[in-house]
């Protein structure tokens, strides 16, 4: 199992920019794809970027293609997902998960970071 930690959050104005990290330890995060996802108050937990283990493919949520971007580094085992353009709706609490090559789930998620927009 991989233990993940989060990173990077806080109060920042519309228009800002983030960069959110991701600390991997217990194991490599090679062979995981690695998910953001994010969770509002009041709402469910959803989809924020994916990128895949081997050949960096990355997947975004609608509502922040253009102005989010994942990236990983396997040599610090590390993700992140640098936020720009950051609006009110991007407040919420982000979660970094790890999904195993041979899963459909995540399978270890990290305890969040809170990022708050203010406008």
């Amino acid at each position: 199992q991989v233990q993940l930690v989060e990173s990077g959050g806080g109060l920042v104005q519309a228009g800002g920019s983030l960069r959110l990290s991701c600390a991997a330890s217990g194991r490599t995060l090679n062979g995981y794809d690695m998910g953001w996802f994010r969770q509002a108050p009041g709402k469910e937990r959803e989809f924020v970027a994916r990128i895949t283990w081997s050949a960096g493919f990355t997947y975004y949520a609608d509502s922040v293609k253009g102005r989010f971007t994942i990236s990983r580094d396997n040599t610090k085992n590390t993700v992140y997902l640098q936020m720009n353009d950051l609006k009110g709706e991007d407040t919420a609490i982000y979660y970094c998960a790890a999904r195993p090559r041979s899963s459909s789930l995540y399978t270890s998620w990290g305890q969040g970071t809170q990022v708050t927009v203010s406008s």
